[in-house]
């Protein structure tokens, strides 16, 4: 693939400069062959070696002198006449080679070879990102903010732009073309080993249905990450096989349904889930009671199911309100006061604003919460760019189907331990999850955590496995989470969740547990500490600092004779 991209740039150029080249090489034939047959002072014309050299010097306007004699007027007139069909030829030429360098299609080629190229020579693991708009955007930034690396396609030439404007800590290639098809996601470096997954991000879910058939097909082992808005193209992508599908409106609403029910596990899931750094406030939780929701379109309609699956009772606002399977509904956009008022707003507990449109969904709570100041409000927001006029509303949740696509996306292609543990939190009773949350929250703020996983084998903790392997005593989770640079410091992390092999997982374990070879650990904590928790995996030195308290001696000499001392029993 960078043979033919290689190629074809250099064979578009030759072919829009065939002319003005095959113009110069005539004018500097003629020239030379000229000065050959021009007498000179002794009858005959210079020699074709003096002749080319005479033209070569003049050529490049240096004009060294007449040689190897000086010239006859005959001779002078023809150079004259040289020199200016020279001056013609380049500026034909000049006029050709600034033309093919503006061109549009030149640009493309030569763009597309540098990002080939780049790529065939990454080493790192990465992930390819399809659609670098808000989601993308954000995707790509906590990635690099994490030290792994990113790979761009996107079609809107203004996006991608804007890719080096985001002071990126790694440089991030990037390509406009469409993703869509399968030779741009070959030159994006689908199907390398170092090609982590694939992430379709695009607004368009017929494009991310063609990215997930793609990926399926050309590297079947290479993980897919899809956005999917449409029920439809959700349930195309899962016939055949695509591992994560992402819905944003069915996301919310099973958050949404969680918080009804389980107000405590919710916050919880929130938090785990957010971007490192990112405050997380926890706000009021929805109130049980009656419920009025505007725009019964798609989103309205996942939510409708959800306020069912909890028995909250919900009227419904539309333009065209069709068959709602009995619920009450009220025709109107809800902009206005008489249409809410149809709805009873004044007894309502929460509304929702599940328009497509911003504008009419600020107007919608701004009205309802003249009519009833105490309304839980959830307020859908379809476009970044209006997100301060959101933020100077203040709604009780906003839904930002953007940012909750990047989040579940980071969580899964980052921490994949992170998805069964959400689950299991599900399944608890919202007590045990009040008791977790007050405590992670309490010892490491309300910012979101560093939340990651480790596998214990030889790649990912060479020194804990091999130390698990051959001794016999007994290492725990409290032992490890030691300050390898004095410990007895506690590091700013826990293990809130273990899994292995043989099934036997355990939730928020103890830090008495035993570990095991091959267990797998989910973290939580700081950044500092999790760089700290490395160390003391990887190294054999800080990991028996760690254990024991002694320091081992550096070198390979010192360690020689530490071995040498032990096994003479000194």
């Amino acid at each position: 693939m960078k043979g033919e991209t290689h190629l074809s740039t250099l064979f578009l150029a030759m072919r829009r400069l065939r002319a003005p080249l095959i113009t110069l090489i005539t004018i500097y034939a003629v020239s030379v062959l000229g000065l050959t047959l021009v007498p000179g002072n002794d009858g005959d014309g210079i020699s074709f070696f003096h002749a080319f050299y005479f033209i070569s010097y003049t050529a490049t306007t240096i004009g060294f002198g007449e040689i190897p004699e000086t010239f006859t007027d005959e001779q002078r007139l023809w150079v004259l006449i040289c020199i200016y069909m020279a001056v013609i030829g380049w500026a034909y030429t000049l006029g050709s080679l600034f033309a093919l360098l503006q061109d549009k299609t030149f640009q493309d080629a030569v763009f597309t070879e540098r990002f080939t190229r780049v790529v065939s020579r990454m080493t790192e693991p990465f992930y390819l990102i399809a659609g670098y708009g808000e989601t993308g955007r954000l995707v790509v930034r906590a990635l690099d903010r994490m030290g792994v690396r990113a790979v761009v396609l996107e079609t809107d030439a203004r996006r991608v732009g804007e890719v080096d404007l985001h002071n990126h800590y790694a440089d991030i290639p990037v390509l406009g073309a469409d993703a869509s098809n399968p030779s741009h996601l070959r030159m994006a470096g689908l199907g390398k080993p170092n090609c982590r997954g694939v992430l379709a991000l695009t607004n368009d879910d017929h494009a991310n249905l063609a990215i997930a058939i793609s990926a399926r097909l050309l590297a079947p082992k290479t993980p897919a990450l899809c956005r999917a808005e449409s029920i439809e193209v959700g349930a195309n992508m899962a016939s055949f096989g695509t591992r994560h599908i992402i819905n944003p409106y069915e996301k919310f609403a099973e958050y949404l349904a969680q918080a009804l029910h389980a107000p405590n596990s919710y916050h919880l899931l929130t938090w785990l889930t957010g971007q490192p750094g990112a405050t997380v406030t926890r706000h009021r939780d929805p109130p049980i009671g009656k419920w009025v929701l505007c725009g019964y379109g798609d989103f309205g309609r996942i939510l409708v199911e959800a306020f069912d699956q909890e028995d909250v009772p919900v009227t419904i606002i539309d333009r065209e309100p069709g068959e709602q399977d009995g619920h009450r509904h009220v025709r109107g956009d809800g902009t206005g006061a008489a249409v809410l008022e149809r709805a009873n707003i004044q007894h309502a507990v929460g509304i929702v604003a599940s328009t497509g449109d911003d504008m009419d969904n600020l107007s919608i709570v701004m009205t309802a919460r003249e009519l009833n100041p105490d309304l839980f409000v959830i307020l859908r927001m379809n476009h970044y760019t209006n997100h301060e006029l959101f933020e100077a509303f203040e709604a009780d949740v906003t839904v930002v189907p953007s940012q909750i696509i990047a989040n579940e996306c980071l969580a899964v292609v980052t921490t994949p331990l992170l998805e069964p543990f959400l689950k299991e939190i599900h399944d608890r009773e919202d007590e045990w999850s009040q008791k977790l949350l007050e405590r992670l929250t309490g010892r490491f703020g309300w910012d979101a955590p560093h939340v990651w996983s480790v596998r214990l084998n030889l790649r990912e903790a060479p020194a804990l496995y091999k130390r698990l392997m051959n001794d016999q005593e007994e290492i725990t989770i409290g032992q490890l989470l030691r300050s390898p640079h004095n410990r007895n410091a506690p590091l700013d992390a826990e293990a809130v969740y273990l899994q292995r092999d043989d099934d036997d997982h355990l939730i928020d374990p103890s830090p008495s547990t035993r570990l095991r070879p091959g267990d797998e650990l989910l973290m939580v904590g700081m950044r500092p500490s999790r760089h700290a928790f490395s160390l003391t995996l990887d190294n054999e030195h800080s990991l028996t600092y760690v254990l024991t308290g002694n320091e081992l001696p550096g070198g390979v000499i010192w360690e020689w004779f530490a071995r040498r001392s032990r096994q003479n029993g000194h």
